[in-house]
């Protein structure tokens, strides 16, 4: 096995956030931020794709396996430094108007190192535990295959307030109606729903998540790579075709939107004050008007 933990050299002591393996003709891409659940940060991106482009550039790779560290595939962005913070950042202007197309250019710069995914001349099987929930579901469903475990979770919950899914998989893998219901509510299913709707390929029991995704990833590499290129290359033009490029374009205008509306400023200032757990906390739960900036009575 041949470890490369992507540019050590240009970080110096930094530790890599994604760390990729050639193991055979398999090649490995590791979320590496446990300690935070492989949350997305500005580095994530980047380093994923880096990943990507060393798996295609190596003619003995056949097929990638995409896995995190921890307790968790991904856990989305990282609302810590992103929501929390009071600081402006990349994702929340403060100084108003905002520029919806400064905002567009760094989320599609994320967007896009997600899709490498997508676009990679290898094969990629997403392995998930845990959750693969915001963000960590927009990486997870840019790649070819997702494995999941029964009890680990997957949706989008910020589409409650403060995000909309910038690689709009959703609609693609499961027609409209499915989407919506998953959209409108941003609730989370387990590996058991997400398979029986075929939002994904598989899900199995937790402790036979290795051995279903090592088993797959070895029989897909006994494949010529210019097979597997062909057969994806034919049935992602299928997609493009329908406009994914167009519906990653919205959908990312959409997300900058949903983050400086009225709603999700205030999603920002209740995330500062009380920190962002209670914040997404009354989110998921429905308990906090977003409109009116207030806790809902339930009562009135």
């Amino acid at each position: 096995m041949v470890t490369n933990h992507l540019n050590n050299e240009r970080r110096g002591a930094k530790m890599a956030k994604v760390l990729y393996e050639k193991d055979g003709r398999i090649g490995r891409i590791t979320l590496n931020r446990p300690e935070r659940m492989n949350a997305i940060d500005d580095d994530l991106p980047l380093e994923l794709a880096e990943a990507v482009r060393q798996a295609n550039a190596d003619e003995g790779v056949h097929v990638i396996v995409l896995s995190g560290n921890g307790d968790a595939f991904c856990a989305g962005y990282d609302l810590t430094y992103y929501a929390e913070d009071p600081s402006s950042d990349n994702v929340t202007q403060k100084d108003m108007p905002w520029d919806p197309m400064k905002d567009y250019a760094f989320m599609m710069r994320n967007t896009q190192n997600f899709m490498t995914l997508w676009r990679s001349y290898r094969p990629v099987i997403c392995k998930v535990h845990g959750y693969a929930v915001a963000g960590g579901s927009d990486i997870a469903l840019s790649s070819d295959l997702v494995v999941m475990a029964d009890d680990a979770k997957i949706g989008y919950m910020p589409t409650r307030v403060w995000g909309c899914p910038t690689t709009a998989h959703w609609v693609y893998r499961l027609g409209a109606e499915k989407a919506k219901s998953l959209l409108f509510t941003g609730d989370k299913i387990d590996g058991k729903e997400a398979e029986r709707i075929g939002l994904i390929h598989k899900s199995v029991p937790s402790d036979q998540l290795d051995a279903e995704v090592e088993a797959l990833a070895e029989r897909i590499s006994t494949v010529p790579v210019n097979q597997l290129m062909m057969q994806k290359l034919m049935i992602n033009q299928a997609i493009d075709a329908m406009g994914l490029q167009n519906t990653q374009m919205i959908a990312t205008v959409f997300d900058g939107i949903t983050r400086h509306s009225p709603e999700g400023m205030a999603f920002k200032r209740r995330a500062e004050e009380t920190s962002w757990k209670n914040a997404v906390r009354e989110r998921d739960m429905g308990t906090y008007d977003w409109t009116l900036d207030r806790p809902i009575n339930p009562g009135g």
